[in-house]
């Protein structure tokens, strides 16, 4: 059943790419009329009931030429590579070079930051238990997974280490321990390095991935509630280490960190282009760079187990799909084996760039220094999956802000706000939101190829070592960005 819509989509765009101006308009009538009678038939014979609008983009997507974008995006990519191995040395150094602007001094400012977030927290769960049991009249599920998860996450990768402020633990835990006068009383032990952080970043990829009902608001601040509970507790047994080893959010919002443009460099607040802070900060330990990989990868399911291939290889018609509670075992078996196969494929395209220059750097050291380099593509993956829904759910943040209990009642004073998702039911506004979704997937490869290209350099000295050591893993990248076009682009259900 999966191969039918692309089958039907290739001929749709071979005919549309061959044939003249006049044809075209001929095949586009044809189509906007039958889609117009589909329409009016389905109003006809289906009552009135609430729909997930912001899906409804897709069938616009089956009608772009994205075949002839997928090549394009990959041959930039491709292309890039190619002007690395001809470029000067000094221009790749140089382009990673930030500039140095203000002189930083010591602050408390992140405490009360960190605290005014707590209580933001805490009033969200609040409302999660005892406001409305809509998902989008609730703030709690708007704001964590539109506003945090969506929204924040690609603020941090863009700007730089927005979480040192935001995180909702630092200022209670320093309050708390002035005065209650509490000092850590256990030892995280240096043997277990990141793996609490692993553990706990993939159980919350497989409670986004696979719950039944991750949006519903009672749920979600059960889940949330208790984790802010447990993590403030461990910080105060096991102090600051835990929030840098094993808290696994926190520890990938950090590594997001390495990506923006704003930063510190030595004791000066500091501007470059993203990536400068990932070559220039010190190379990951190998949690860390597992972390990274993991975020690519759970961000590349996310977007697999939406489609028709995924849900016809585990034999279910995406027409009729049964609800998430019956692929839970699926979805969770898929999102591992995602996991080991990119960190499996990453893997070896270090080992085989390692033995094309018979260098003696062990697997597991050429594996961490080139892990940042995979940061711009799980960045630009996440922005380009999640477009579309932001378009539409930032939109419900708003709304909710005017009657957080969901009661009717702007309690706020703000007037009623109210949705649209207009933008999905034109072809040319469609093409717009696909082709920015396209550029935030090749821009992150682009800029994962000259990340890897800075990190060669400097590390195995000569061009040439360096333009070698790269081959296998500039593969790898443009085959990812096929493979991420592709997921933009295929039907989904």
């Amino acid at each position: 059943m999966s191969a039918q819509p692309c089958a039907y989509r290739r001929a749709f765009c071979d005919k549309w790419l061959s044939s003249d101006t006049g044809s075209r308009h001929n095949v586009f009538m044809i189509a906007k009329q039958t889609l117009r009678l589909v329409a009016l038939l389905l109003l006809l014979v289906i009552p009135a009931s609430p729909v997930f609008a912001h899906a409804s983009e897709q069938g616009f997507v089956l009608l772009l030429p994205t075949d002839v974008y997928i090549v394009s995006g990959a041959a930039s990519v491709g292309l890039t590579v190619l002007l690395l191995t001809v470029l000067p040395d000094q221009f790749v150094a140089s382009v990673f070079r930030p500039i140095a602007v203000l002189r930083l001094h010591q602050s408390g400012l992140s405490v009360v930051s960190s605290c005014l977030s707590a209580l933001l927290l805490v009033a969200l769960v609040w409302v999660g238990f005892y406001g409305s049991h809509d998902p989008l009249a609730n703030p709690l599920p708007v704001f964590f997974w539109t506003i945090w998860w969506i929204g924040f996450i690609a603020l941090q990768g863009l700007l730089g280490d927005l979480w040192r402020w935001l995180n909702p633990w630092t200022g209670p835990v320093s309050i708390l321990q002035k005065t209650l006068n509490i000092r850590p009383f256990l030892r995280l032990p240096t043997g277990l390095g990141h793996s609490v952080a692993i553990l706990t970043f993939m159980s919350f990829a497989a409670f986004l991935l696979a719950d039944p009902a991750p949006a519903d608001p009672e749920r979600l601040a059960r889940v949330v509630g208790a984790y802010w509970l447990f993590t403030l507790l461990a910080i105060l047994a096991f102090g600051p280490r835990w929030l840098r080893r094993a808290e696994g959010l926190s520890v990938v919002l950090r590594a997001y960190a390495r990506m923006g443009v704003f930063g510190r460099k030595g004791n000066r607040f500091a501007v470059g282009i993203p990536g400068w802070q990932a070559l220039n900060l010190r190379a990951p330990t190998i949690g860390i760079a597992v972390l990274m990989l993991l975020m690519l990868g759970s961000g590349s399911f996310d977007g697999l187990n939406e489609t028709f291939w995924w849900l016809g290889l585990i034999g279910v018609n995406p027409l009729e799909f049964p609800g998430r509670s019956a692929v839970i075992t699926q979805n969770l078996t898929g999102l591992v084996l995602a996991n080991i196969w990119l960190i499996s494929a990453y893997a070896m395209a270090i080992w085989l760039g390692l033995a094309l220059i018979k260098s003696t750097v062990p697997l597991s050291r050429g594996f961490c220094l080139f892990a940042p380099s995979i940061l711009p593509i799980a960045l630009g993956y996440h922005i380009a999956h999640y477009f579309p829904s932001f378009l539409v759910d930032s939109q419900y943040a708003l709304s909710v802000v005017t009657d957080p209990m969901g009661t009717g009642a702007d309690f706020l004073q703000l007037g009623t706000y109210y949705v649209t998702t207009g933008f999905f039911n034109s072809q040319d506004s469609v093409r717009l939101i696909w082709l920015t979704q396209a550029a935030a997937v090749v821009g992150g490869h682009i800029l994962a190829v000259m990340l890897a290209h800075a990190i060669a350099l400097r590390h195995f000295g000569t061009t040439r070592h360096a333009v070698l050591s790269q081959v296998p893993l500039a593969l790898f990248m443009v085959l990812y960005t096929l493979f991420g076009l592709w997921l933009l682009a295929s039907p989904k259900g």
